[in-house]
């Protein structure tokens, strides 16, 4: 009974097949044919090899919607070198809620201004990558694409000791800050608290002193991740004026980051920048320092690296696969007719005027002659 079984739904199964079976003797074989066919498999290899390297591939999903977490703390980064003794320079926040955030997260670290031919060199690789970045914007996504594998954008430490003096500072570290707009202030004297506003002391501070020629080696919002350059990284000012103010302008955009290595909350910015010398007697008023004025979007972002599916990869490759070869076999049938009509038509052209075949010339050529012969039809 099982035999019975198996034999009936084998047989149903060659009933059901739709393909069409032609016998070999009935193909005929052409260099053409083969020709066509050599082009085609090349074809379907090289396309075929193509798409496995866009499969491999990834892209970058930017999904935008309302920034809703209003309570969280949001991480600033500092890393900058002022051309001043660090007992002449203080640096705090002060935000739009009136709230001043001291600068205990910040480190002051007395330093050589000028940088080393090590350091020089990174710096231009640094402002050659910023120059890169703001022209073709798509390498963004090969820097959030290749976070781990990136190179890290700290300044790279002195190759010996420093010995010429220590006329600079470097205040580095990080602060939590609300996400509403402040103001960073960098300016002489060291910040105080008190309850009816904010203040440096700067009474005990030369005026010939000043000199807020500066270098932001990084400054960047929420987690820190590895490979990343931020606007402002690799900046450098310098100016021979003892009252110079800069000022930053910046915007900040919430970022949740998730690709195949990394998953973090980070922050993406923009920045406007403006300079003036400070003086009194001409109208141009303010107090000489470094400021970076921030304020947050109301929006938020999320980038996230999209991989193709295997399933869409194989149809992409089948109808490669089939495309191609239903493609080669029509053209190739198509340029055979053509030419089989053109031949026929050029042999038929070439034939003289009264030259035809052999039964026609001796029929026509009997009536011409004998135009009253008559042929009696045989016998059925």
């Amino acid at each position: 009974m099982r035999r019975q079984m198996r034999r009936r739904a084998l047989s149903s199964l060659k009933e059901l097949d739709a393909f069409p079976k032609v016998s070999e003797s009935y193909v005929e074989t052409s260099a053409s044919g083969g020709t066509v066919s050599l082009i085609a498999f090349v074809s379907m290899a090289l396309l075929a090899v193509l798409e496995f390297f866009v499969y491999q591939d990834t892209w970058m999903k930017y999904e935008y919607e309302v920034d809703k977490d209003f309570s969280s703390k949001m991480r600033i980064n500092i890393d900058i070198t002022v051309a001043m003794k660090c007992q002449h320079v203080g640096a705090d926040i002060l935000d739009l809620a009136e709230t001043m955030i001291t600068s205990n997260g910040l480190q002051y670290e007395p330093t050589v201004f000028d940088l080393t031919p090590q350091q020089r060199l990174w710096q231009k690789t640094l402002l050659l990558i910023q120059s890169r970045l703001k022209e073709e914007h798509a390498l963004q996504e090969v820097v959030y694409k290749t976070l781990l594998r990136g190179a890290p954008t700290a300044l790279p430490p002195r190759e010996d000791a420093a010995v010429e003096p220590l006329n600079a500072c470097r205040i580095h570290g990080h602060i939590y800050i609300n996400k509403v707009a402040g103001n960073l202030h960098i300016t002489v004297g060291k910040p105080i608290h008190h309850p009816q506003g904010h203040a440096h002391i700067a009474a005990f501070v030369s005026h010939d002193t000043y000199n807020f020629s500066h270098r932001i080696d990084r400054l960047s919002f929420g987690e820190e991740l590895p490979g990343v350059v931020n606007p402002l990284d690799g900046t450098e000012k310098i100016t021979s004026k003892n009252n110079q103010m800069y000022q930053y302008f910046v915007t900040v955009v919430p970022t949740r980051l998730v690709t195949r290595q990394i998953s973090a909350d980070t922050h993406q910015f923009s920045v406007t920048e403006r300079e003036r010398v400070i003086d009194h007697a001409a109208g141009s008023h303010g107090v000489s320092g470094i400021f970076v004025k921030y304020d947050t979007s109301s929006l938020t972002v999320t980038v996230t690296e999209q991989h193709m599916p295997l399933g869409q990869f194989l149809v992409r490759l089948c109808g490669i696969v089939g495309g191609i070869f239903s493609t080669t076999g029509m053209l190739h049938g198509l340029v055979g007719s053509c030419f089989r009509l053109w031949l026929c038509g050029f042999r038929s052209g070439a034939r003289p005027p009264g030259e035809v075949g052999a039964a026609g010339v001796s029929k026509y050529s009997l009536q011409e002659e004998h135009p009253s012969h008559q042929v009696a039809p045989g016998p059925e």
